[in-house]
């Protein structure tokens, strides 16, 4: 369970407060904001720490500049944004250390925001360097992290900084993830179920093993789902597939079997002769899927079950699509799942990702309990894996 120190717990008050976010959002062509939840997520932590007199030194990485300086890549169109949000001054700099950055920092005020410029214009981040790592930290007296969606990294500025900087606190959004997700898996409501879509079985093997130990009902979509049908015998046609994974997904079922668990897979498919936006499609059962068709989507048998399953549960957690939910055609069974957990009393957590990205498009998002702002550290999290993000903060 979560036992570590949080914003809460620090007196900020004229303290250089440096705090990794993760401000990584899309950025269009004229290089504004596309969409702005990561940022949001982030304010009452920034709010919090401004309002008790902290120096705040915001830090972040945006895209893939891979450890040298891109244009496109830079943090700069976020300080006006973020201005926006909060009614203050954002100060951006031009690095994110050197004598420059070192210079503005030493001008701050109570109450001032410095914005570092892309962390991973250096390589030194990625690679966790001792002295990259030394020259962020070198810049202030706090360390918050608020960056769920970094936690899974060992990085200078998720890890390294953390270890120099004490004491090292969670931020609200951190603080929230980790209750709501650790809360889930440690002591869940029951009944728990478990949804997992998405392409592949081999994406999620950790994952599924991990829940087997902990829900009562495990239901399984999207391209994976095809893996297990074949496994058992059914025709799949043309569906996503991984052929050496059959005897992976006969495994998982034995086990869910053995441990009392209801694994539901889909018994009907929405099915077309080629993956395109405007095919063609047609019901099949999940015996009768012909040889030249792909299942694009589960369908509205699999849906009722599955909103059935829902709907008794006390816990659910939800992490990938049950189709190619891209292609309004074959979107009902993703969008079926959002509405069926948006309907029900259960506590509702969505584990980053394409199933946060369908919520956001059926426009569902108040009704669930909590959508996570980390897609592979909210997976590597349910895996039951250590985040280094995580465990570098200091202990209560």
């Amino acid at each position: 369970m979560f036992n570590k120190v949080t914003l809460n717990d620090l007196d900020c008050r004229g303290k250089k407060v440096f705090c990794r976010v993760d401000f990584n959002v899309p950025l269009d062509e004229q290089q504004q904001i596309t969409d702005d939840t990561r940022i949001v997520a982030t304010l009452p932590t920034i709010r919090a720490i401004l309002d008790q007199g902290g120096r705040l030194i915001l830090a972040s990485h945006l895209g893939r500049p891979k450890g040298s300086v891109k244009t496109q890549y830079s943090l700069a169109p976020v300080a006006p944004y973020l201005a926006k949000l909060i009614g203050r001054p954002v100060t951006m700099a031009p690095d994110s250390v050197g004598p420059e950055v070192e210079k503005l920092v030493a001008g701050m005020q109570d109450g001032d925001v410095l914005l570092l410029e892309n962390l991973r214009f250096y390589p030194g981040e990625e690679k966790n360097d001792p002295d990259f790592c030394r020259q962020l930290a070198d810049l202030a007296d706090l360390y918050v992290n608020d960056a769920f969606g970094t936690a899974h990294r060992a990085h200078a500025s998720t890890e390294g900084v953390a270890k120099l900087l004490k004491p090292a606190a969670a931020g609200f959004l951190m603080e929230k993830e980790l209750k709501y997700l650790g809360e889930a898996l440690a002591k869940p409501e029951r009944p728990f179920v478990a949804i997992l879509g998405g392409a592949k079985v081999s994406d999620k093997i950790m994952v599924i093993q991990e829940l087997l130990k902990k829900v009562d009902t495990l239901i399984i979509g999207g391209g994976m789902a095809y893996t297990f049908l074949q496994a058992q015998g059914y025709p799949i046609g043309k569906s996503l597939v991984e052929a050496d994974k059959r005897d992976l997904a006969l495994d998982l079922l034995r086990q869910a079997k053995e441990n009392g668990i209801n694994l539901l897979l889909p018994i009907d498919h929405l099915v077309a002769r080629e993956f395109n936006a405007d095919a063609e499609s047609q019901v099949c059962q999940r015996d009768d899927v012909p040889s030249d068709c792909m299942a694009l989507d589960i369908g509205p048998q699999t849906l009722a079950n599955y909103a059935a399953a829902v709907k008794q549960a006390k816990t659910v957690v939800w992490n990938g699509p049950m189709g190619v939910f891209e292609f309004a055609a074959f979107s009902r069974g993703t969008f079926g799942v959002a509405e069926a957990l948006a309907e029900s009393a259960a506590l509702s957590i969505i584990g980053g990702g394409d199933s946060v990205a369908a919520v956001n498009q059926s426009g569902l998002q108040e009704k669930m309990t909590h959508i996570s702002t980390g897609g592979g550290a909210s997976l590597e999290f349910l895996e039951g894996r250590v985040l280094p993000g995580v465990a570098a903060l200091t202990d209560k």
